[in-house]
């Protein structure tokens, strides 16, 4: 990948959202990381006088399951371009009567109802445990709650995201259970996506578009493809308009949230004891917090 400035503010387009209007100076990039090929090639241009970089989570024409994201692969790649925060646009069902097809959510809490995807950057010898009580940044989410209401959408400030394994939709007994469950919204991909921004120290919010009511909703009990898509391209201009919204109100510095220092208690492996290919693998998060590496045994420095 050739070198190119540093940009602070990524957007990940979900269901519907493949490309992003209004981007001037567009640079499209390619980046390899330890994880493989991130979902598609990596759009950098101008938005509002911001630098942004644009990621289609599903790849340019809908081509990757929620499942089989690759999330690893998509956050590293932010990471190594310089971004410090990620705005995800994302569809999801409703479970509450108050929160109508193509309403917008920025829910503050997740649940976790994946089957087996892996959560973590961390592992092999080095152990972290990050704080993820708050999953969704305070302070960006403020911002979109803001922006949301700036470009005329109906609100909902916070809510419960349930995460599914998918790709299949739910069954009316599941749905009902999520509802007895307290939560609020139903999708897909939040998780690991939220779990991994954090360990790698990036804010991370959500535009949550609502398409349906899932399928416990007895006036709209079935969820159809077309159902959805149909409500995914009026939504999507929606979310677009609330990023170009968010661009413009989005601080200059992160001083309001936990967000960039989330490794700095996290890891309990002792320093001196990373392992070396995990050190060398993750060196883009982990360095500021590791103490320089030795020169090897039986090495000398060159003499001056």
């Amino acid at each position: 990948m050739a070198k190119t400035d540093p940009v602070a503010l990524a957007v990940i387009g979900g269901s519907g959202v493949y490309q992003m209007e209004g981007l001037t100076d567009v640079k499209e990039v390619r980046v390899k990381t330890p994880f493989g090929d991130p979902s598609d090639a990596i759009l950098l241009g101008t938005l509002s006088n911001q630098r942004i970089a644009f990621l289609p989570r599903h790849g340019r024409g809908h081509r990757i399951k929620p499942h089989e994201l690759p999330i690893h692969a998509n956050m590293y790649a932010l990471k190594s371009l310089g971004v410090e925060r990620i705005i995800s646009i994302s569809a999801c069902g409703s479970l509450r009567e108050d929160i109508a097809p193509l309403d917008i959510v920025i829910p503050d809490q997740i649940f976790d109802h994946t089957k087996g995807r892996p959560t973590t950057f961390f592992g092999e010898g080095l152990v972290v445990h990050i704080s993820f009580a708050e999953p969704f940044c305070p302070e960006l989410s403020a911002v979109l709650y803001h922006a949301a209401q700036k470009a005329g959408a109906r609100t909902h400030k916070g809510g419960n995201l349930i995460v599914i394994q998918g790709p299949q939709f739910s069954t009316q007994a599941e749905s009902k259970t999520y509802r007895q469950w307290n939560m609020d919204i139903i999708g897909m991909t939040a998780i690991p996506e939220a779990k991994l921004a954090r360990e790698a120290e990036m804010c991370y919010a959500t535009i949550a578009m609502v398409t349906d009511y899932d399928v416990w909703h007895p006036a709209h009990d079935a969820v159809t493809v077309e159902m959805v898509v149909q409500n995914l391209l009026k939504n999507a201009e929606m979310g677009k308009r609330i990023v170009r919204y968010a661009a413009s109100e989005i601080p200059a510095m992160r001083e309001q949230c936990p967000c960039p220092h989330a490794l700095r208690d996290a890891i309990i492996t002792a320093r001196d004891r990373v392992p070396a290919k995990e050190r060398k693998q993750l060196g883009l998060l982990l360095d500021k917090y590791l103490p320089p590496e030795k020169p090897a045994r039986g090495t000398r420095k060159a003499k001056k």
